[in-house]
């Protein structure tokens, strides 16, 4: 009987108790209705006489090391419970530091809104392109010069095969698979071989558009651009348009805007002008048609690009380009308040 009570209160000792579930194996081996304490003290009978007394003071002595042992460790709990229950969970949490939408994707958004206003929708277009939506089917045939005003990515092992230099290759597949009336914008990254500075980048976004249909004028195009740039950047925006040239557009503009951040006196965003060029514009060449497979002597249309950067720096007032791809945290978060 000794050794057992001896063996029992080692077990007391070593028992583990890490949780609420060991507790309670721990109380009902022994100290429940059922334990093995109760098992010890029916046994006391058993016991000759002359050593019922110090048998009986080492049982005793296992149930109150097993009771202060079921004490300590259930009084943790309760002061655990106890600071849990205390808490004023009325408090506000920790805050979560949150991103935000990067200010090119916030603009190409806000483009995006303005024109489905008229009826636009928004079609994309592999960034690895072929020669011929890129440049051929857009009246740039192989030897002709205008392909010499971008300098192009090519793939090396397939000189058909390039990073797109302009988003309009996008409206090349549109009008291969859709009959007029279209209007359509194409947003994008596009990508061209120019010294980086804050002018300028090797790759950049575009966001084209395309409107065909029947008796599209000049004056249909000249509307809608004044339209947008009232939208997006006020209603006391002004425009301009420049002749120019580009192989698939005749005849073809210069779009400028009155510059917005320093309200035409003159600064190195605007080269000191007062305006600022945000894109190209015109009338869609008919070759271009019909390349597609629309008939030009029935339908006619507009196009126009713009480089968002350009666009966004206006918007936003960012004197250096090349902060949009730097990925400067300080930078990107200035534009939290415009989600």
């Amino acid at each position: 009987m000794r050794d057992k009570i001896n063996a029992l209160l080692a077990e007391v000792e070593q028992f583990p108790v890490g949780n609420k579930e060991q507790l309670e194996a721990f109380r009902i081996r022994f100290l429940g209705t059922k334990s093995i304490l109760k098992d010890l003290f029916s046994g006391l009978k058993d016991v000759a006489p002359e050593d019922k007394k110090a048998v009986g003071g080492l049982i005793n002595d296992l149930k109150n090391r097993a009771q202060e042992k079921f004490d300590a460790f259930n009084q943790q709990g309760e002061t655990t419970e106890s600071e849990v229950s205390g808490m004023d969970f009325t408090r506000p949490g920790e805050g979560k530091k949150i991103g935000s939408i990067h200010p090119i994707s916030l603009l190409t958004n806000k483009f995006t809104e303005i024109f489905k206003r008229l009826g636009f929708v928004v079609a994309d277009g592999p960034e690895i392109e072929d020669d011929w939506h890129n440049f051929t089917a857009l009246n740039t045939p192989e030897e002709h010069p205008a392909r010499d005003m971008q300098d192009t990515f090519f793939i090396q092992q397939n000189p058909n095969i390039l990073l797109r230099t302009q988003t309009s290759s996008g409206q090349v597949h549109y009008m291969e698979n859709k009959k007029p009336p279209i209007r359509v914008i194409s947003p994008g990254r596009v990508y061209r071989n120019e010294a980086i500075s804050a002018r300028a980048h090797c790759f950049f976004h575009q966001i084209e558009g395309l409107y065909v249909d029947e008796k599209v004028s000049f004056a249909d195009l000249k509307q809608t651009l004044d339209f947008f740039a009232k939208e997006m950047y006020g209603e006391k925006t002004k425009i301009r348009l420049r002749p120019s040239f580009f192989p698939f557009t005749e005849p073809s503009a210069e779009m400028d805007v009155s510059c917005s951040i320093c309200n035409g006196d003159g600064c190195n965003i605007c080269k000191h002008s007062g305006w600022v060029e945000i894109g190209g514009c015109g009338m869609v060449d008919p070759n271009v048609l019909s390349n597609c497979g629309i008939d030009p002597e029935k339908y006619s249309g507009f196009a126009f690009g713009f480089g968002i950067e350009r666009m966004t720096m206006m918007k936003y007032q960012v004197k250096d380009l090349r902060l949009f791809s730097e990925n400067d945290v300080r930078f990107l978060e200035q534009f939290k308040s415009e989600i």
